[in-house]
C-alpha cells in the first residue's frame, strides 16, 4: 500500500513551553480540580457558620492573629523570587533557574516555620467542634499544598544542579512557579475565613 503524506511537520518545534506544552495545561487542570477542593471545603465552612448562633462557639477565642500575618507576609514577598525564576525559565536561563529553585526551596522550608506554630494558635482542637474541625481542615489543606509545592521545588533544584537542563526542564520550572502562585492566591480567601470571619462573622 502507497504511504500518503497528508502534511509536512519537520517545521514545528521539538519543543515547547506555556501553553504550547502539554504538561502547562495539565497544571491548569490540576490547579482547577484544587481549586474546587478549596471552595468545597469553604463552602462548608459557611454553611456551618450560617447555622450556627456564635462563630466561634460561646468560650472559643478567635485564631491568633500574628504568626498567619507573618506567614501572608512571607508568602507576598516569595513571589518576588517566584516571580523571577519564572521570567528565568522562559528565558531559558540555566544558571538563573538553578539559583531561583534552590532560593525557593529554601524560602518555603522557611516558610513552614509559621506555618506550623499556627496550629498551636488555632485556641481550638480540630476535635472540640464543628467550628474546630473546619478551622484545621481548611489550615491543613492549604498547608498539604505548600508541602507538595516545596517538595515539587526541591526535587526540580536537585535535578537542575545534577543533570543537563534542557528545554522540558525549563517548561517544568515555569510551570512550578505557576503553581506556587496559585498557592499564595489561595491563601487570601483561606486565611479570610480561618483568621477573619470568626471575628466579623
Amino acid at each position: 500500500m502507497p504511504t500518503r503524506v497528508v502534511g509536512d511537520l519537520s517545521d514545528l518545534p521539538e519543543s515547547a513551553s506555556g501553553a504550547s506544552h502539554l504538561v502547562w495545561w495539565g497544571n491548569i487542570g490540576f490547579m482547577a480540580i484544587e481549586g474546587t477542593a478549596f471552595a468545597l471545603a469553604a463552602g462548608a465552612y459557611l454553611y456551618l457558620m450560617s447555622q450556627t448562633a456564635g462563630w466561634p462557639p460561646d468560650g472559643v477565642r478567635p485564631p491568633d492573629l500574628l504568626w498567619p500575618a507573618v506567614l501572608t507576609l512571607g508568602l507576598f514577598v516569595s513571589e518576588i523570587p517566584n516571580l523571577w525564576v519564572r521570567r528565568c525559565a522562559k528565558a531559558k536561563d540555566e544558571r538563573g533557574v538553578r539559583i531561583g529553585t534552590l532560593a525557593m526551596t529554601v524560602l518555603g522550608l522557611l516558610l513552614l516555620i509559621p506555618r506550623g506554630i499556627e496550629f498551636g494558635h488555632l485556641n481550638v482542637a480540630w476535635y472540640d467542634n464543628a467550628y474546630g474541625s473546619l478551622t484545621w481542615m481548611l489550615l491543613v489543606l492549604h498547608t498539604s499544598h505548600l508541602i507538595t509545592d516545596i517538595g515539587d521545588t526541591a526535587v526540580q533544584s536537585v535535578w537542575l544542579y545534577t543533570h543537563e537542563v534542557g528545554d522540558d526542564q525549563f517548561a517544568d520550572v515555569e510551570d512550578n512557579a505557576n503553581y506556587w502562585t496559585f498557592v499564595v492566591l489561595t491563601w487570601i480567601p483561606v486565611g479570610a475565613l480561618v483568621y477573619l470571619a470568626p471575628r466579623f462573622g
